[in-house]
């Protein structure tokens, strides 16, 4: 009865964070559709050596990373964006497949990708792909679906629906631990999304303070995270 009647006490709280988190969505992409900016100047920086990419999740466009991208770079990282992911909304293999494109042709190497929700996937996806994986040095995904999501199967949408624990090219990207020691999980204590977290097996995993799924993105300690993630030697060991 005790864990019941917590629950129940939860549920007000949890509901107000739910709105909080919606709220800066529709605000984030309201801004991205006012005031849109030219990526470009982003990848002139002079930590060439540590560059950045950013893969945000779906129904996103890079701008709902754009505080992110301005952070890093004002540290001296050259930042890279995918614009033909759109928003992110097709297969997760073709979405992996357009940025491996866009590091072969920008001839990026040593990148950090930091990625948001589902770009948290491509990215994995993109590190586990022989043509693309000797590129990048680290990934920091921030609240996506490792282990994906019970509520995808609620959706009509597919792009939606291939969040659920039972699709077979989720749960094979899942199973496949060998790059994990490359990647950093940052999730919020409690996600409306993904209600089983972003805890990673074998990677670094970081717990904030925060709420929500969307607002994470706006968390004081995570340009923290992110620096120091880019700072860090490379560890190519399991």
């Amino acid at each position: 009865m005790k864990r019941v009647a917590k629950a129940a006490a939860r549920l007000p709280v949890r509901g107000w964070w739910w709105l909080l988190d919606y709220c800066h969505a529709g605000l984030r992409q309201v801004d991205g559709v006012l005031f849109r900016t030219d990526p470009a100047p982003y990848q002139q920086a002079p930590r060439a050596d540590r560059p950045v990419l950013l893969i945000p999740g779906v129904y996103e466009n890079w701008q709902f990373m754009h505080r992110i991208a301005r952070t890093l770079h004002a540290a001296g990282h050259p930042v890279h964006v995918v614009r033909t992911l759109g928003y992110n909304r097709g297969e997760l293999g073709r979405m992996a497949a357009l940025v491996a494109g866009y590091l072969r042709e920008a001839d990026l190497r040593d990148v950090t990708i930091v990625a948001h929700s589902k770009g948290g996937l491509v990215g994995k996806h993109v590190m586990l792909s022989s043509t693309s994986a000797g590129r990048i040095r680290h990934m920091v995904a921030v609240n996506s679906p490792f282990s994906g999501s019970v509520y995808a199967g609620l959706f009509l949408d597919p792009s939606i629906r291939a969040f659920s624990p039972r699709n077979r090219g989720l749960r094979a990207l899942s199973e496949d631990r060998s790059i994990n020691h490359r990647i950093t999980s940052v999730f919020s204590t409690f996600d409306p999304h993904i209600p089983v977290g972003s805890h990673l097996p074998g990677a670094r995993n970081i717990k904030l303070d925060s709420e929500g799924h969307f607002r994470t993105l706006n968390d004081p300690s995570l340009p923290e995270i992110l620096l120091q993630a880019l700072a860090e030697p490379e560890d190519s060991s399991p």
